[in-house]
């Protein structure tokens, strides 16, 4: 049987209007869920509420432990129940944090408030790729993951940049309220745009009972010990993603090292952030790259980190954010390899495996700055820490030497 021309032009009319509400849906949702105002000014909350530093630093290792406890397990439960569902229920979560904090700006609120968010993050880390991938690939259309991925990190990056950009005069015209009430309303705003995300996928338990969510992390992660190209790409995105992710809480030091005037420092901090930004935009032309092409970016990424950060001037610091580039470009490469080599059943539980791994790698390399900087310079610290990216470059070389 052949489709008459009429059918076919209707099939592809269906998939194309598929594509763009997905896609319309995720770069909005990318968009509002960083679009935060909060983000550039928690910590001053935090100080100017009384704490401590040791107080500030607790309720950041609070956080991450959150989400690696439940990362996994909330994975199992995305592909136990509906994805889309977990996905309007975490920005809820984030939006009561928020309100906690500035209503009643204490310790124990503020602690709250990170595990509330430590939970809405476990929530939706692997959920939303593993919805993505499912739904572009139903129509046809998986392998523009890396481009749809790319593009939506882009648009959560130019959020955050403009939260940067707006934080400063809402703070200035309401105080910490006015900026706390901003970042509610943006959580809400994410939550009801998380509902117009298509999902023809079935629940594997409506109910999402233990049992079910159980069997579905064991099977998830039986996959991944009998597939070595499956448990190659999740080793491959903590690799990538962690110690970049975690450099970035320490850059506004490393620029303040640069001796520029304070008012400069947040425009280098937005500089490095333009990085992040192309390189997820450049994913498009990186699916052509192969494993040494991924190799090659790593490598050239960690001597521009190493000398940029080495160099101590503000060209220094744009050398940073080429390095960023490079590495959320092979960071979002990274994920679509994975998300190609999963069965879709177990997609999230699996993603959340990564993402666990993440999580534990960037507390690594939380602890091996601590310990540069304890006794050298920022500067140092990034330039040490490139050196992982040397040597995942040389395990990626090898494969590709080895399977040519």
């Amino acid at each position: 049987m052949t489709l008459s021309p009429a059918r076919l032009s209707g099939a592809e009319n269906t998939g194309t209007s598929g594509v763009r509400r997905l896609t319309v849906t995720l770069y909005g949702y990318a968009f509002l869920d960083d679009f935060v105002l909060l983000y550039p000014v928690y910590a001053l909350l935090f100080s100017d509420a009384g704490l401590s530093i040791w107080e500030i630093s607790s309720l950041f290792a609070l956080w991450s432990i959150t989400g690696i406890l439940l990362e996994v397990p909330s994975g199992a439960w995305a592909d136990a129940v509906s994805r889309r569902m977990l996905l309007w229920l975490g920005p809820l979560l984030t939006g009561v944090g928020f309100a906690l904090w500035v209503i009643v700006p204490s310790y124990w609120a503020f602690a709250l408030g990170f595990v509330l968010w430590g939970v809405r993050g476990a929530l939706g880390s692997g959920a939303l790729e593993a919805l993505v991938y499912d739904e572009l690939d139903r129509l046809g259309a998986a392998d523009r993951y890396a481009r749809v991925i790319g593009r939506a990190q882009a648009a959560g990056m130019v959020a955050v940049m403009a939260a940067m950009g707006l934080a400063g005069p809402v703070l200035d015209l309401g105080g910490y309220p006015a900026v706390g009430a901003a970042s509610v309303l943006v959580s809400v705003l994410t939550s009801v745009v998380a509902t117009r995300f298509p999902e023809h996928r079935e629940a594997v338990s409506p109910g999402g009972d233990p049992v079910s969510t159980l069997a579905t992390l064991r099977t998830g992660l039986s996959e991944a010990r009998r597939d070595r190209s499956v448990r190659g790409a999740l080793l491959l995105v903590p690799a990538v993603g962690a110690v970049w992710g975690a450099l970035d809480e320490y850059t506004p030091l490393l620029v303040r090292d640069t001796s520029v005037a304070v008012q400069t420092v947040p425009y280098l901090l937005l500089l490095i952030w333009v990085g992040p930004t192309i390189g997820s935009l450049l994913t498009g032309v990186g699916e052509r790259l192969g494993t040494t092409g991924l190799a090659g970016v790593l490598t050239g990424s960690a001597v521009a980190l190493s000398v940029g950060a080495l160099m101590g001037t503000p060209a220094g610091i744009g050398l940073v954010a080429v390095a960023f580039g490079g590495f959320q470009l092979v960071n979002v490469l990274a994920d679509a390899r994975l998300q190609s080599r999963i069965e879709g059943a177990r997609r999230a539980t699996l993603t959340s495996v990564a993402s666990m791994g993440t999580e534990l790698a960037t507390v690594a390399v939380f602890a091996a700055y601590a310990t540069i900087g304890r006794s050298h310079a920022h500067s140092t610290a990034f330039a040490v820490l490139a050196v992982p990216y040397l040597v995942t470059a040389l395990v990626l070389r090898a494969v590709s030497g080895r399977r040519a």
